[in-house]
């Protein structure tokens, strides 16, 4: 055995007692409790942790049961994990040319994410369509994956017909296909079904049994978290959410004659991922745990009991001001990802909220996995973060408390009905309140919109369509009508020209739930920048002037303060310095009609009220003070002061009061 190497000689040895001490000393009296954060669902992350809170054995090997350092004991050295990009573009030619791009640009693997109406996807309404698409795809080479989007999100079945049409004339014993076929979260999202749940259910389980045996390198369904985390859910709702939604699924593929370890092995869990990689790395792993626990109840044993995970950057987190940062965002989110032991990876390009991505969004999407893969070496060692007790521990709590909510779930009758119920909705609407609470008053921060954004900023360019011309060249309903609803009679029809309105069906008694509705967490501050920013377009652009008291090294923090502020509701700043006369007599020069005194607290005390009524009488409608007031509170707002703007405060509310002074709301 090696000798150890000496990589710590230099330094001098320390213990915990030492990092405790320094921690106090730091604290300045405070509890070591004030060190301790939490997850947004609660769960403590600790300060510190050591080899007593996690045992080494604890999770196992890599590729073994319980599968927590995920399905592989060994990593492919040149392809880690797929890589597998979007295609949305709606026109069928230009989404055909962005599969080639993106499968010649470096990605192993394509999602075709499908929506008849066009406005989320490809307008692709045959096998006609589909095979245009793919058209020089080597299926036993690249897999290709379905996302049914849109008007199209409860079809899945009937898109699953014209990919598997459109591949009739290749070898479906090695195509790889990824149908994704989710009722469930087609319900999340839509809140409907076309016909009762139990039957789409059964429809569902059906058409797995069928299609595996068609296509035996294929997965039909889909377990598929991102409803809940796209509307603004914790992380214990999605992980609760995931495994619900694949127990679901296995109880039905076991009802259609399926065995544990078929079902399991036919279902593609789908998950989000945000840019706090330490979260995102554990909940990985928690959800690993927990559906191995589940896998083994149902009866799958071996290598069947793993989960194949993919995921996907999140949305959520992505902003249309100040696009750019997104880039750093979707960075940290595939780290998270591809170390965290994800099997298939999604990057969304970083101008997914303003609109199509563009050929230099595209590519970047895929180069950040191909550097992480190739240049920053992620990949070569499996399981990175095994044994991290920090990491190791937060996956075992986030395991532990998302399995307290399965297990109401479960209680419920499982996900369809828990949905019908609408109690997890309501969870979920509470854990959105209070993020997009947070967000208000800037306790998260979103750099770029709430945190140093840019009046100015340079704009990427997206993808712009003529759409109702996509649509009217899309074809219609040319074909007949499948005589049953069974998985081989959608094929034939859709092999016979049936397009997706033929496959399609109403049903009145259909399945109905409240739905998850999507969020973006920078949204509400950027309704006001585009307020501001049409105001500035007519030549009025909204200021504030920022009234400083005292010297620089006195009124600057909070002058900073106050202009990162307001130029987050697209509110331009206009500086001055000076004493109450000359503070009123520069106001007069710029227009403004708001203002902000900023200083510090004990030139206040000398300066804030002479400055705040001569502003008032210079003609300052509503007027701001930088910093808490204290007892002389009412002195202040006496001499004018209408409101007072520090962290805590909701920065949302007091923007949208200052728009209406500006009359940007009216």
């Amino acid at each position: 055995m090696a000798d150890d190497l000496p990589l710590s000689a230099e330094f001098p040895p320390s213990n915990e007692a030492q990092w405790r001490a320094l921690a106090e000393k730091a604290l300045e009296g405070a509890p070591m409790s004030k060190l301790i954060t939490k997850t947004e669902h609660g769960v403590p992350v600790q300060p510190l942790y050591r080899s007593k809170d996690w045992a080494a054995d604890a999770s196992g090997l890599p590729g073994a049961a319980p599968f927590i350092r995920g399905r592989r004991s060994t990593n492919d050295q040149y392809l880690p994990w797929d890589i597998r990009q979007v295609v949305s573009h709606p026109d069928p030619g230009f989404a055909a040319d962005q599969v080639m791009e993106a499968l010649e640009g470096g990605v192993s693997s394509i999602e075709l994410r499908v929506d008849a109406a066009g406005e989320h996807g490809v307008v692709a309404r045959s096998a006609i369509d589909i095979e245009r698409i793919l058209k020089g795809v080597k299926l036993d080479l690249a897999p290709v994956a379905l996302e049914a989007a849109g008007a199209s999100s409860t079809q899945g079945i009937e898109l699953a017909a014209l990919l598997a049409a459109a591949t009739d004339g290749r070898s479906a014993a090695s195509a790889m296909i990824v149908f994704n076929v989710d009722p469930i979260g087609a319900l999340a999202r839509t809140g409907a079904l076309p016909g009762p749940a139990d039957e789409e259910m059964a429809q569902a389980a059906s058409f797995a049994r069928d299609v595996t045996m068609e296509f035996p390198k294929s997965a039909a369904l889909r377990a598929d978290s991102r409803p809940v985390h796209e509307a603004g859910g914790t992380e214990v709702q999605e992980l609760a959410f995931l495994v619900a939604a694949g127990a679901e699924y296995v109880r039905a593929l076991m009802m259609a004659g399926m065995s544990a370890e078929a079902a399991s092995r036919t279902i593609l869990f789908t998950i989000s991922v945000g840019a706090d990689y330490q979260v995102e790395m554990s909940k990985l792993r928690a959800a690993r745990r927990m559906w191995a626990r589940v896998a083994e109840a149902f009866g799958a044993k071996g290598q069947a009991a793993g989960m194949k995970l993919q995921a996907v950057t999140s949305r959520r987190m992505l902003t249309r001001r100040d696009p750019w940062v997104n880039i750093l965002r979707n960075t940290a989110a595939c780290f998270a990802a591809g170390v965290g032991g994800a099997d298939i990876v999604t990057v969304r390009a970083f101008t997914d909220a303003m609109g199509l991505p563009g050929k230099l969004a595209r590519r970047l999407a895929r180069n950040t996995q191909v550097i992480a893969q190739e240049e920053s070496s992620l990949g070569k060692v499996v399981d990175a973060p095994g044994g991290a007790w920090s990491i190791e521990k937060l996956g075992d709590d986030l395991a532990k408390a998302a399995w307290a909510l399965f297990q109401q779930i479960e209680r419920e009758g499982g996900l369809v009905k828990a949905l019908q119920l609408g109690g997890f909705q309501t969870g979920v609407a509470d854990a959105r309140a209070a993020r997009l609470k947070a967000t208000a008053k800037r306790k998260e921060l979103i750099t770029g919109v709430t945190d140093f954004p840019l009046l100015n900023e340079q704009v990427p360019s997206v993808e712009v369509v003529n759409l109702a011309a996509i649509v009217r060249r899309a074809a219609e309903a040319s074909g007949r009508a499948p005589a049953a609803r069974s998985w081989f009679s959608l094929k034939t029809a859709a092999a016979d020209k049936a397009t997706l309105a033929d496959l399609s069906r109403t049903n009145e008694d259909g399945a109905e739930a409240e739905p998850f509705w999507p969020i973006r967490v920078a949204e509400p501050f950027e309704r006001l920048r585009d307020l501001a920013d049409q105001r500035t377009t007519a030549g009025r652009a909204p200021k504030v002037f920022l009234a400083a008291v005292g010297p620089l090294a006195e009124h600057s923090a909070r002058l900073q303060y106050a202009q990162n502020f307001f130029t987050a509701g697209g509110i331009g700043a206009v500086p001055s310095s000076g004493d109450a006369v000359w503070l009123a007599q520069a106001v007069k020069t710029t227009g403004c009609s708001i203002a902000c005194i900023c200083g510090s607290d004990k030139r206040y005390a000398e300066e804030a009220v002479a400055v705040a009524k001569a502003l008032k009488q210079a003609g300052i409608g509503r007027l701001y003070l930088a910093g808490k007031p204290g007892e002389r509170e009412a002195e202040f707002r006496a001499a004018g002061v209408d409101e007072f703007i520090h962290i805590g405060v909701d920065v949302l509310a007091s923007l949208e009061l200052a728009h209406a002074e500006l009359g940007l709301l009216s």
